[in-house]
C-alpha cells in the first residue's frame, strides 16, 4: 500500500491512515484475541515467572556490560570526535549502538517471520500505550527548560503477535511476511534505524561546559534514559530467548496417538491425541488422505484443540465412515502424522433411514446430504482421454477429456484444475481453459518448449477428487537458418534492482549440428516494441547481469542461441520485471494482513545538515564467470535521511592500486556486475557510499577472486538402463552426475540402431534419474544417451545404452475373479474361475489354487491345493472334509512371475450334489464381436446330473438391465457348445449366460460373461478363402495388432484342430494360413481363428456343401487352367469392305501364342491374311481385304499361354457366308462412294408447323466447288439461293403443298471428285402418306371454335394455318351431322372454316362439333351454343341486323366535292355531286356553318333527288369561305365540305394542289404524267420555275380515279383545275 506524503517524509504512521484491508485484518486479529484469551492466559502465567527471573538476571548483567561497553565505546568514539568524550555522550552513544543492534535484530526477525508469526506472544512494549506524536513533538519525563539542549533518544520497540487466522493461505502468509519485513525496514532503518537525533551541539567547548556543570534536570533525564536502556536490554534477552532454537523450538511430537475403533452404525466416536512442540503445532485431520472439512458436513464432524489436546468427533457413523483417519501436526520445525482406523459394522438386514431423503426418492446407500446437495461420495470417470501429445513450437495444442460424474447433481459443480509437472496452471495469454459441463479442455495457444511436461487434469467434487495425467512434448520450430540451434527456454529475471537484473535461462537440447557458441540477451521496455541487444559478444554461461536499466520502468527479456550456422529464433519472452529497489517492489506487491503494533517517534533534525554515509557491509562476490563478476553488499547503517549511491573499486590481488570502476555514474543498487576483467587474474573489490554530504569510507575488501567460471560443467551421467514400457515408449534410468552443482536437469536422446542419427526425447530438461521416452516405433531397436545441464553448460554425452526393442513390458497377471463351484462330492470340489483381466503382456502359463477352512465364520490359514500349475480354468480340489465350509483363492502365473491372488471367494460347503439337473456350464467367453453379432463359447458342466446333457439354452440381457430382463436367445436347446447371436444393437453393452439341460430339466445358469459392447472395431479383418494357381484351397487371416507373444489359434466348430492329416497351418509374421489337403465333406464346418495376446481379434468362415462345390470347381480351374476369354471369335465388316475376325482374352502374358486355322489348315500372316496380337489388351485379330467364294469354311483361333490353353471357332458357310460376302461388297462400294461428295442421310421429307413440306438430306465431304441440283420428274428445279453446306444439311421448301406437287424428286451432288444422288418418290402411297401428315398438321393447328354474330345470323368458325381440299371437314349439331341448306351454310374462306346460321331460332341451340379428318385420324373442336352464349349471340345479331338496314338506307353524298377550290376572281364556278337515301334525303347548303340560301349569284339545285348542283356565276373575293353540303333523312345525316379560295386577277400563274374525295376515299397523287420542259436561258438556267410542274397528274383510289388537269392561273402558288370522276 502507498503511504501519505507526510508519512513518507516523517516516518510517522497514523492510525487514521491505515489501509482498509489492514484495518479489516486488525479487526480480525482482535476477535481472534478474545477467542484465544483462555489459551493465552494459561501460557502467560508460566511465562511471567520466567520473565521476572530474566529481568533480574538482565539487571545484574547490565552493570558489568555497561562498564565494559563504556570503556570500549569511549576509546572508539574519541577517534571520531573529541567533543563526544563526556560521560553523558558516551552513554548516549552506547544507547545508540545498543538500540541499533536491537532494531537490526528485530528487522532480521521480521524477515525470517519468527516474531510476527511465532506461536507465542512477545511481551508488549510499554510504548504501545503511547499515542502517536506529531513530527516535532518531544518526549520529556520532567518539565523542560530551553537551556537544556541535551539529546533525546527515543527507542521504538516493535512487538508482533501471531494468532492463527482461519482462511489465510500459505501464499498469503508469505505475502504477509514480506509486508512485515518491508514495514520494519522501510519505516525504521531506511532513515536512521528508527532513532532520530535532535539538534546537535556545534561547539565542543559548550559540550564540555555542560558536562562539567550538570543541571538537576539533566541528571534526572540521564536516569530516565538509563531506565529505558535497561528495559530495552530485558526485552532483547526475552526476544533472543524465544528465538533460541536449541532450547525452545522443536518439531511436533505425539505424546498420545489416536486409537483405532470398531463400532456399530449410528454410534458416535471420538478420536483423541496429544501433541507437543514449539511453536505450538497446528493439527489437521484427514480421512483417507483427504482433509476433513467441518463446514462442508455440518453436524457430522466436530474438531477441538485445547492445551495441546486435539480431538475429532464423528456423529452418527454410517458404513461410509469406515476409513483410515490421520492427524497431521505441523510447525516451522516439521510435520508428523499419526494414524487410526475406524470400522463401522452394520446389523444384518437393517436399513439405515438416513439413506432416504424425506419425502423424495430413495437414494443410493453411498449418499448423504451436504450443503451442496446429495454429495457424500461421487464416482468420477474419465472418458475420451487425451493421450501422450506431440507438438511443435508456435502451434496450437489442445488437451481434452470428457468427465462423467455420478451422481449428476446440478447444484454441485466440479472444480476443474490443471497441473503441469505438479504445479497448478492459471489462465494466461499462453494457456486457456474451458469447462463445458461435460468436457474439460486446456489449449496452448502458442506452444513453447516451456509448456512441455506432465499435464494432470484434476476433478474435485467436495472432499473427493480424481485425476488423470499424460505427457506433452513440444519440439523445436523449424529454424530460420538451416543448421541454427534451437531456441533457449525458461527465461527468468533474478535479483532485480534499481538499475540491474540477472537473466537466467535453460540451454536448448538441439544445437543444430554444431556446438552452441553462446547466447545473446535482448531487452525491451514494456509498452514498446523496440528490442535492443544487451551483450556484444555471446556468453556461454546461462546467467547474465543486465545493467543500465532506468529506475521505475519495466522490461521484458529474451535470449537467442548462436552457433557457426547462425542465430536461433528468440525464446519466449520473460515475465515483465520492474527496475525497482526490492523494498519498493515489496511495497507495491504486498498488502499487509497483520495489524501495525509498533510506534515511531520522530524528533527534530536540522534539514540542511547531512551525514556522510558509512561503509557498506557484507561485501562478497555472488557470482564469477570468465565474462563477468557480480558483487553484492548491504547498505550502511549510517547514511542519514537521504538515499545513497555507490562507487565500486578494484585492484589486482596483492597490490594496493585501487581503481574506480564506475567513475562517471554512481551505482544506485547494492549490486554491481563488472565486465572486461582479465581471465585468470586475481582481483579484490571494495565499495564506497556517497551522498550529498560526501563520499564515505571504503568497505572491507573482498577476498581474492580469480576471474573464471566457478561453476563447472557437470560430468556426464552414467549407467544408462532402458526398460520396456509400452508399444511406443521406453523407460530410461541413469545414475546422476557426480558432484554436479546447480543442476538444471537432463536431456535424453534416442537413436535407431544402425541409423547413427540422434533425436531428442525431451526439449525441456527433466529432473530426477528416470524418464519415459514416447513416440518410438514399435518393433524397432533403440539406444539411448543422456547428458546433464546446469548454468555452466551441457555435459558430455553418457555412454550409449544397450539396444532395446520397443515392445510392451511384461508383468505378472492380475487376479482371476468370479470363483464358482462346478461340482461337489463328499471329499472334493471342482472350481471354475475367469481369466484375469490383465494378463501382463505375456501368455498365462497356469494357475495356483489355495483353500482354507471356515469354522463358525472364522477363516483359518490358507493351504495350497496344487503344487504344479494347472493350465485350465477349472480344477478339482481333493482331500476336503465332508460338510466343511471352505473358501478359495486363485493366482495366475506367467513368465513375469506369480500374480496377486484373487480375494477370498464366498464360502462353499463340501457336500455331495444329488440334484437331477446338470450343473452350470463354465468358462464362458465371447469372440468375433461385431456391431450386430458375436459368438458365445462355453464348456460343458462338470456335474451332468442323473442323465447326460442334451443341450444348452443361452440367455441375454443388457449390462445395466436388472435380473428380470434376462431373456432366452434360442427356443430349442442346441447340442453345440457355441452359438452365434445376431440382431444386436450397435454400441450396446450385453452380458450372457448359459444353462444346460437333460431329461430331468434345465440346470442352474452359469456366471454371466463380462460386459461386451456390440461394435466393429476399426481395422477389423475377416477370414478370407483363397485358391492359388495350383488349385490349393486355403483359409487366410491377417492381424496387424499382434505382439511378440501373439499366436494364431485355428479351430473347427470352435474345437482346436488336432487332425493335421486334413489341414495344415502356415503362419508367417502377422499372417496365418489354414491349407486344406483334400477338401471333402469331412471338412464341412465353421473354421475360426483367434489371435492370442490381443484385444479379442478373431474371425470365422463357414464351409457348407454349396461353398465346397464352388471351391472345388475353382480349384479344378486353377489346376487345369484355360485362357479366359472376354469374347468368342467373331467377324465384322470394316469400312473399306474388309473382313475382320477377332476375339479378346481376359489377359495374355508376353509369351502367349496363337495359331490361326482355316478348314483344319493353319494359315499364316501374309498378303491375304493380316494377323495381329495385342498382349496388353488380350485382343487377337485377322483381317482379309476381300471375301472370295473360296473363303467359305470354318475359322479357328487356338491360344496357348503357359500351360493354359483355349480355342474359339466360327463357321461361315451357306447363306451366312453369302450374306456376309454381299455386305462386304456393299461396304466396299460405299467406301468408294464416300471418297467424293456424298449423302450421309438420303432425301426425306418433313412437314413444318406452318404446313409447308421440307425435303431435306444430309451430306458430307463437301467443298466450295461442290454443286447441288434439284429435279422433279426429271426437270430441274430453279432455286433462288445457293447452299453453303455449313451444317451439312440441304433442304428444298415446298409451300402450300398440294396434289400438284406429287412426283419424283431427285437431288445430285457433284464436283471434280465425283457425284452422288438421292431420289425421293412422292407418288401414290408415299404421296398419300405425306398428304395425311400435312392434313394432320393442319388439323392440329385448328383453333378452338368461336362464336361471331353477323347481320345475317350467327357464325361459328375456326382458323387453321393452311387449308387443303384433302382435309375433310364435317359439322355436327347435338351429335347429328349438319346438312348444307340456304339457312345453314358451311364453307372455307382463306384459312377460316365456318358454319353460318342465318336467322337463328331457339332450335339452333346446342353443342356444335367441327371434325377434321386427315385420312387416318379425326380431330375435333367443340363449342356449346346454348344458354347465355346463345342469348348474347342472338342479341348481337338483332343489333347488327338493324344497323345494317340503317346503314343501307341512310342519306349520303356519293359524288365527292373537292376539299379546296382555288379560282380567279370573276370566273364562274360550277360544282355537282350525287346524293342518295331512302327515303330521298333533304339537301341544304351551309357557308361558314350558316345556312346558305340560293339566289342569282349562287344557284343551288337538286335534280331528281339524286344530283346536287352548286353554281356561282361570277366569283368574287367575298365568296371565299368554307361551304358544306348537308343531306339528311330518317336514317342519318352526312356532310361534305369544301373550301373556296378566290385570288385576284393580277397575280402570277401558279400551280394548284388538289385533293379529292371520291366516295369517302382519300386520293393522293400517285402517278405523274408527261410534264412540259421548262424554258432556259443561254447559261441553262430555268426562266420560269413553275413551268416544270405543268402537265397531267393522275390520282388513284381503290374504286375510282380522278383525272386532274391543272390550268394556268394568276395566283403565285395555285392554278384552277377541273376534275372529272
Amino acid at each position: 500500500m502507498s503511504l501519505p506524503f507526510y508519512q513518507r517524509h516523517h516516518q510517522h504512521f497514523d492510525r487514521a491512515y491505515r489501509h482498509k484491508e489492514l484495518e479489516s485484518t486488525l479487526s480480525q486479529y482482535q476477535k481472534e484475541e478474545k477467542r484465544k484469551s483462555a489459551i493465552y492466559t494459561h501460557g502467560s502465567s508460566a511465562y511471567s515467572k520466567e520473565a521476572a527471573l530474566a529481568y533480574r538476571h538482565g539487571s545484574a548483567s547490565y552493570d558489568q556490560l555497561s562498564a565494559e561497553s563504556y570503556a570500549h565505546e569511549s576509546a572508539a568514539h574519541s577517534k571520531r570526535s573529541t567533543a563526544h568524550s563526556l560521560e553523558t555522550e558516551l552513554k548516549k552513544a552506547e544507547a545508540y549502538r545498543l538500540g541499533s543492534e536491537l532494531v537490526n535484530k528485530k528487522a532480521e526477525a521480521y524477515r525470517l517471520g519468527y516474531e510476527t508469526y511465532s506461536r507465542g506472544k512477545l511481551l508488549e512494549d510499554q510504548s504501545l500505550k503511547l499515542s502517536p506524536k506529531a513530527k516535532r513533538a518531544k518526549q520529556s519525563l520532567l518539565s523542560e527548560e530551553k537551556e537544556n539542549t541535551a539529546v533525546d533518544y527515543v527507542v521504538p520497540i516493535f512487538t508482533g503477535r501471531h494468532i492463527h487466522i482461519s482462511g489465510i493461505t500459505d501464499t498469503e502468509e508469505e505475502r504477509i511476511k514480506e509486508s512485515a519485513a518491508y514495514v520494519a525496514k522501510r519505516n525504521l532503518f531506511a532513515t536512521g534505524e528508527g532513532i532520530s537525533v535532535t539538534r546537535k551541539a556545534t561547539s565542543s567547548s559548550v559540550e564540555e561546559e555542560t558536562h562539567e556543570k550538570k543541571s538537576r534536570k539533566v541528571a534526572i533525564r540521564e536516569t530516565a534514559e538509563r531506565t529505558v536502556l535497561k528495559k530495552t536490554l530485558r526485552d532483547t534477552e526475552d526476544f533472543h530467548r524465544k528465538l533460541n532454537e536449541d532450547s525452545l523450538l522443536h518439531a511436533p511430537e505425539f505424546v498420545i496417538k489416536p486409537r483405532s475403533h470398531t463400532i456399530w452404525e449410528k454410534q458416535n466416536v471420538k478420536l483423541h491425541c496429544t501433541v507437543t512442540g514449539w511453536p505450538e503445532p497446528r493439527v489437521t485431520w484427514y480421512k483417507n488422505h483427504v482433509p476433513i472439512n467441518v463446514h462442508a458436513n455440518p453436524g457430522k464432524y466436530a474438531i477441538e484443540s485445547r492445551y495441546g489436546m486435539h480431538s475429532l468427533e464423528i456423529n452418527k457413523c454410517d458404513f461410509d465412515d469406515t476409513a483410515q483417519y490421520r492427524a497431521s501436526a505441523m510447525n516451522v520445525k516439521g510435520e508428523l502424522s499419526a494414524y487410526a482406523s475406524l470400522v463401522v459394522k452394520r446389523y444384518k438386514g437393517e436399513i439405515d433411514e438416513s439413506f432416504f431423503h424425506a419425502g423424495t426418492v430413495t437414494l443410493p446407500l453411498s449418499f448423504g446430504v451436504t450443503p451442496h446437495g446429495y454429495a457424500s461420495r461421487f464416482e468420477i470417470h474419465f472418458v475420451d482421454k487425451f493421450e501422450v501429445s506431440f507438438g511443435r513450437e508456435g502451434e496450437t495444442m489442445s488437451l481434452g477429456c470428457t468427465v462423467i460424474i455420478h451422481p449428476d447433481i446440478k447444484r454441485f459443480h466440479p472444480e476443474i484444475q490443471w497441473y503441469r509437472n505438479g504445479v497448478l496452471i492459471t489462465p494466461s495469454k499462453w494457456v486457456q481453459m474451458h469447462w463445458s459441463g461435460e468436457r474439460a479442455t486446456l489449449t496452448l495457444t502458442h506452444a513453447n518448449k516451456e509448456d512441455e511436461g506432465l499435464y494432470t487434469l484434476r476433478v474435485v467434487m467436495g472432499d473427493y477428487y480424481e485425476q488423470y495425467s499424460s505427457y506433452v512434448f513440444v519440439r523445436d520450430a523449424d529454424a530460420d537458418i538451416p543448421g541454427a540451434p534451437g531456441s533457449p527456454l525458461d527465461v527468468k529475471c533474478l535479483d532485480a534492482n534499481k538499475d540491474y537484473v540477472i537473466i537466467s535461462w535453460k540451454q536448448p537440447a538441439v544445437d543444430g549440428g554444431s556446438p552452441v557458441l553462446g547466447y545473446f540477451i535482448d531487452k525491451c521496455e514494456v509498452g514498446t516494441k523496440q528490442w535492443s541487444q544487451c551483450n556484444e559478444t555471446p556468453v556461454k554461461f546461462a546467467r547474465f547481469p543486465v545493467t543500465g536499466l532506468i529506475e521505475g520502468r519495466s522490461y521484458i527479456f529474451r535470449v537467442r542461441a548462436v552457433n557457426n550456422a547462425g542465430i536461433s529464433i528468440p525464446s519466449r519472452v520473460s515475465e515483465p520485471v520492474a527496475a525497482l529497489d526490492p523494498a519498493d517492489r515489496a511495497r507495491l506487491r504486498s498488502h499487509p494482513s497483520a495489524p501495525w503494533t509498533g510506534q515511531i517517534i520522530v524528533t527534530e533534525e536540522e534539514p540542511t545538515e547531512g551525514i556522510v554515509p558509512g561503509p557498506p557491509s557484507d561485501l562478497h562476490v555472488t557470482e564469477a564467470t570468465k565474462n563477468y563478476v557480480v558483487l553484492s553488499w548491504k547498505p550502511p547503517y549510517e547514511r542519514g535521511h537521504e538515499g545513497v549511491m555507490y562507487y565500486v573499486e578494484k585492484c589486482v590481488a596483492g597490490t594496493e592500486n585501487w581503481q574506480r570502476v564506475n567513475t562517471e555514474i554512481p551505482v544506485k543498487s547494492p549490486r554491481f556486475a563488472l565486465f572486461d576483467l582479465a581471465e585468470g587474474k586475481s582481483y579484490q573489490f571494495r565499495v564506497r557510499c556517497c551522498n550529498s554530504a560526501g563520499i564515505g569510507e571504503p568497505s572491507e575488501a573482498t577476498e581474492a577472486t580469480v576471474v573464471g567460471d566457478k561453476l563447472d560443467i557437470p560430468s556426464a551421467p552414467s549407467n544408462i538402463v532402458p526398460t520396456r514400457n509400452t508399444d511406443t515408449s521406453v523407460v530410461v534410468t541413469w545414475t546422476e552426475s557426480k558432484d554436479a552443482k546447480e543442476l538444471v536437469g537432463y536431456y535424453i536422446e534416442a537413436s535407431k540402431v544402425g541409423s547413427a542419427h540422434w533425436e531428442p526425447c525431451n526439449n525441456n530438461p527433466v529432473k530426477g534419474t528416470r524418464f519415459t521416452c514416447h513416440g518410438l516405433t514399435t518393433g524397432e531397436h533403440y539406444t539411448f544417451r543422456v547428458r546433464a545441464v546446469n548454468a555452466a553448460g551441457l555435459s558430455g554425452f553418457s555412454q550409449e545404452s544397450e539396444a532395446i526393442e520397443v515392445k510392451a513390458a511384461i508383468a505378472p497377471p492380475s487376479p482371476p475373479y468370479d470363483i464358482t463351484v462346478l461340482e461337489s462330492v463328499r471329499d472334493s470340489m471342482v472350481l471354475g474361475w475367469k481369466q484375469p483381466k490383465t494378463i501382463g503382456g505375456v501368455e498365462i502359463t497356469g494357475y495356483y489354487v489355495n483353500y482354507r477352512e471356515v469354522i463358525n465364520g472364522v477363516p483359518r490359514e490358507w493351504r495350497e491345493a496344487n503344487i504344479k500349475a494347472v493350465s485350465e480354468r477349472a480344477y478339482r480340489v481333493h482331500d476336503l472334509k465332508e460338510n466343511m465350509t471352505y473358501q478359495f483363492q486363485v493366482a495366475a502365473v506367467n513368465l513375469a512371475g506369480l500374480g496377486t491372488p484373487s480375494p477370498a471367494s464366498q464360502s462353499f460347503k463340501c457336500e455331495e450334489w444329488t440334484i437331477a439337473v446338470p450343473g452350470p456350464p463354465h468358462d464362458l467367453s465371447c469372440s468375433e464381436v461385431r456391431k450386430d453379432s458375436l459368438v458365445v463359447l462355453w464348456k460343458p458342466p462338470i456335474y451332468v446330473g442323473r442323465t447326460p446333457v442334451t443341450g444348452y439354452y443361452i440367455d441375454i440381457k443388457e449390462t445395466n438391465a436388472s435380473e428380470e430382463h434376462w431373456k432366452g436367445v434360442n427356443e430349442k436347446a442346441i447340442p453345440s457348445k457355441y452359438l452365434k447371436i445376431s440382431g444386436l444393437k450397435e454400441g450396446t453393452s450385453y452380458v450372457f449366460r448359459v444353462r444346460a439341460t437333460n431329461k430331468a430339466g434345465v440346470g442352474k445358469p452359469s456366471d454371466s460373461t463380462d460386459p461386451v459392447i456390440a461394435e466393429t472395431r476399426p481395422g477389423t479383418k475377416e477370414v478370407v478363402v483363397e485358391v492359388d494357381d495350383n488349385g490349393v484351397i486355403s483359409l487366410n487371416f491377417e492381424c496387424d495388432q499382434m505382439t511378440a507373444d501373439s499366436k494364431f489359434i485355428w479351430s473347427k466348430n470352435y474345437e482346436p484342430v488336432e487332425d493335421d492329416s486334413r489341414l495344415s497351418i502356415d503362419t508367417k509374421g502377422g499372417k496365418s494360413k489354414a491349407i486344406f489337403k483334400d477338401l471333402s465333406e469331412e471338412d464341412l464346418g465353421i473354421y475360426s481363428c483367434v489371435v492370442t495376446d490381443t484385444d479379442g481379434v478373431s474371425s470365422s468362415y463357414t464351409i457348407d456343401e454349396e461353398e465346397m462345390k464352388r471351391l472345388l470347381a475353382l480349384s479344378h480351374q486353377h489346376k487345369f487352367p484355360t485362357v479366359p476369354l472376354k469374347s468368342e471369335l467373331a467377324v465384322e465388316i470394316l469400312e473399306k469392305g474388309q473382313v475382320r475376325f477377332w476375339l479378346q482374352a481376359e489377359k495374355l502374358s508376353g509369351s502367349a501364342k496363337v495359331n490361326f486355322v482355316f478348314n483344319d489348315k493353319e494359315i499364316v500372316n501374309g498378303e491375304k491374311y493380316k494377323m495381329k496380337i495385342d498382349h496388353n489388351s488380350g485382343l487377337i485379330e485377322m483381317v482379309m481385304d476381300r471375301l472370295e467364294d473360296e473363303d467359305e469354311g470354318t475359322y479357328t483361333f487356338q491360344l496357348q499361354d503357359g500351360k493354359a490353353t483355349n480355342q474359339s471357332s466360327l463357321v461361315l458357310i451357306g447363306d451366312v457366308f453369302q450374306k456376309l460376302q454381299k455386305e462386304a461388297e456393299f461396304q466396299r462400294q460405299e467406301w468408294f462412294r464416300k471418297q467424293g461428295p456424298h449423302f450421309v442421310e438420303y432425301l426425306g421429307w418433313e412437314v413444318a408447323p406452318e404446313c409447308n413440306v421440307l425435303l431435306k438430306c444430309k451430306v458430307a465431304n463437301i467443298k466450295k466447288e461442290t454443286h447441288i441440283v434439284w429435279y422433279k420428274d426429271e426437270r430441274e428445279i430453279m432455286v433462288d439461293e445457293e447452299h453453303d453446306f455449313k451444317d451439312g444439311v440441304c433442304t428444298l421448301l415446298i409451300t402450300e403443298f398440294s396434289k400438284k406437287d406429287a412426283g419424283i424428286y431427285e437431288v445430285i451432288l457433284k464436283d471434280d471428285r465425283g457425284k452422288d444422288k438421292s431420289i425421293l418418290k412422292l407418288v401414290e402411297a408415299a404421296f398419300a402418306d405425306l398428304m395425311t401428315e400435312v392434313c394432320k398438321v393442319i388439323a392440329l393447328s385448328a383453333t378452338e371454335l368461336k362464336i361471331q354474330s353477323t347481320e345475317e345470323g350467327i357464325r361459328l368458325y375456326s382458323f387453321v394455318s393452311y387449308y387443303l381440299e384433302d382435309l375433310r371437314v364435317s359439322w355436327a349439331h347435338n351429335d347429328n351431322k349438319i346438312k348444307y341448306t340456304e339457312r345453314v351454310k358451311t364453307g372455307v374462306t382463306g384459312e377460316q372454316i365456318w358454319l353460318q346460321i342465318n336467322e337463328p331460332t331457339p332450335s339452333d341451340k346446342g353443342k356444335y362439333i367441327l371434325e377434321l379428318f386427315d385420312g387416318k385420324t379425326g380431330h375435333t373442336r367443340m363449342v356449346d351454343l346454348s344458354g347465355q352464349a346463345f342469348d348474347e349471340a342472338f342479341a348481337e345479331f338483332q343489333r347488327l341486323k338493324a344497323a345494317a338496314i340503317a346503314e343501307k338506307n341512310r342519306a349520303r353524298v356519293l359524288g365527292g366535292l373537292p376539299d379546296v377550290v382555288t379560282i380567279q376572281e370573276g370566273k364562274a364556278l360550277n360544282l355537282t355531286c350525287s346524293v342518295w337515301g331512302n327515303p330521298v334525303p333533304e339537301v341544304s347548303w351551309l357557308k361558314n356553318e350558316k345556312l346558305l340560301v340560293g339566289d342569282d349569284h349562287i344557284i343551288l339545285k337538286v335534280e331528281s333527288g339524286k344530283h346536287a348542283c352548286f353554281t356561282i356565276t361570277a366569283v368574287s373575293t367575298a365568296d371565299s369561305g368554307r361551304y358544306s353540303l348537308v343531306v339528311k333523312n330518317q336514317y342519318g345525316t352526312e356532310t361534305s365540305d369544301f373550301t373556296l379560295i378566290v385570288s385576284p386577277k393580277e397575280e402570277e400563274t401558279g400551280l394548284a394542289t388538289l385533293v379529292a374525295e371520291v366516295q369517302d376515299l382519300h386520293l393522293d397523287i400517285v402517278a405523274l404524267g408527261k410534264k412540259k420542259n421548262p424554258s432556259r436561258d443561254k447559261e441553262g438556267k430555268i426562266l420560269n420555275p413553275q413551268e416544270q410542274f405543268f402537265g397531267t397528274y393522275v390520282c388513284r383510289g381503290k374504286r375510282k380515279s380522278a383525272k386532274i388537269t391543272p390550268i394556268p392561273c394568276t395566283s403565285r402558288n395555285f392554278s384552277t383545275c377541273t376534275t372529272s370522276t
